[in-house]
């Protein structure tokens, strides 16, 4: 797999100096508006990744509370659509990456495995299954919020795409994401207080995959809940302790993730001034914790090697933000050398050869890729 990680790492990577942090192009609703920056064969070797761990079901960290003593069963009886990859939320956006890259590259040699993958798994059957779990007692926390803004993001994907399978995929997803919404619309006029972790509670991802999923769909009730709240949170924000990061196991910066989340709220007046504040001393590189890589000691180590994933959504908060700051800024020059940075550092390690990387890394990988800085 070595050999695997440095094509990534070489060959995404002089594309990546030479100019990809351009805003993408928007088209019409129905076609894929994504400008692929990645050849068929480097394509597959990301979908490679995802299938191994498709219907990997152990390892397997389920996350699961015990009612009874029935309820200790295994991961494909709890969860039969989204049971591999180690956990709930990394099957989830497995899931997500192999439509994209169906998506992207319809006819990659690893298509069809892809298609039987993804249908075995989301029947309307196992996501009825996936549905309920949530309203069982005492798990109706499970993967809040950022497995759920995963969830979203799935589904909002096959939305997006005019395909029979999408189509089938989408009507067997759409009850289980009603779910995931009528809970995120009752969870957050409750929640006082953002949660600022650079790993999974995190609050500004959760809002930050649930309004693109709002204004996808035009729900208009989630998408002014997610704003409010936005503003309720962080809008008031100035000095962010940037200079704190990272932590030990981050795969968020919490400040980065936080302006992503408010370019996309925010007016682009209103949102250069808030990053002027929020973050001061971007222009003078500064803090320089911020600016550089993170560094992996360990890519055996399931914490550590958050930090893989640290350094590739780093980049694509920083390429989405600086796209949405004036062309002429020396915030947004700043931020784009920076993001190279990042994302070369990342890219190098997508396929380290150990699975504690590997059954997640793709995914952050193909979101900085192909996702237009705009959503």
């Amino acid at each position: 797999m070595r050999s695997t990680s440095l094509a990534f790492g070489l060959g995404l990577s002089l594309f990546l100096a030479a100019g990809w942090q351009q805003p993408l192009p928007a088209q019409n609703k129905n076609a894929v508006r994504e400008k692929s920056i990645m050849s068929v064969e480097q394509a597959s070797a990301f979908a490679k990744l995802a299938l191994k761990g498709i219907h990997k079901e152990y390892p397997n960290k389920p996350g699961h509370v015990l009612n009874a003593d029935g309820d200790a069963v295994n991961p494909k009886k709890l969860h039969p659509a989204f049971y591999g990859c180690y956990d709930w939320h990394s099957s989830v956006h497995g899931h997500w990456m192999l439509v994209r890259l169906l998506r992207l590259f319809p006819t990659m040699p690893e298509a069809k495995q892809i298609r039987e993958a993804i249908a075995q798994n989301l029947t309307a059957e196992n996501l009825k299954v996936e549905a309920d779990y949530f309203s069982q007692p005492n798990r109706g926390t499970f993967e809040r919020t950022y497995g759920w803004a995963w969830l979203l993001k799935l589904v909002e994907e096959l939305h997006a795409w005019e395909d029979p399978d999408a189509k089938i995929w989408l009507k067997n997803l759409q009850p289980l994401a009603d779910v995931i919404v009528k809970k995120y619309i009752a969870f957050l006029p409750k929640q006082t207080y953002p949660i600022r972790t650079g790993v999974h509670p995190n609050t500004a991802f959760g809002l930050m995959f649930a309004l693109d999923y709002a204004k996808a769909f035009g729900d208009k009730t989630l998408r002014q809940v997610v704003e409010d709240r936005s503003r309720a949170y962080y809008l008031k924000d100035a000095n962010l302790p940037a200079s704190w990061e990272p932590d030990g196991s981050d795969f968020f910066s919490p400040s980065l993730m936080e302006a992503d989340l408010m370019r996309r709220v925010l007016s682009p007046t209103e949102f250069a001034s808030w990053l002027s504040k929020a973050l001061p001393n971007l222009a003078a590189k500064e803090p320089r914790s911020l600016m550089e890589p993170a560094i992996v000691t360990d890519r055996k180590d399931p914490q550590l090697v958050h930090l893989d994933g640290l350094n590739l959504s780093r980049a694509w908060c920083m390429r989405s933000i600086a796209a949405a700051l004036p062309q002429d800024s020396p915030v947004r020059t700043v931020l784009l050398e920076s993001a190279a940075k990042h994302a070369d550092a990342g890219l190098k390690q997508v396929a380290s050869g150990d699975y504690a990387g590997e059954h997640w890394l793709a995914s952050f990988a193909i979101y900085l890729l192909t996702v237009p800085t705009t959503e």
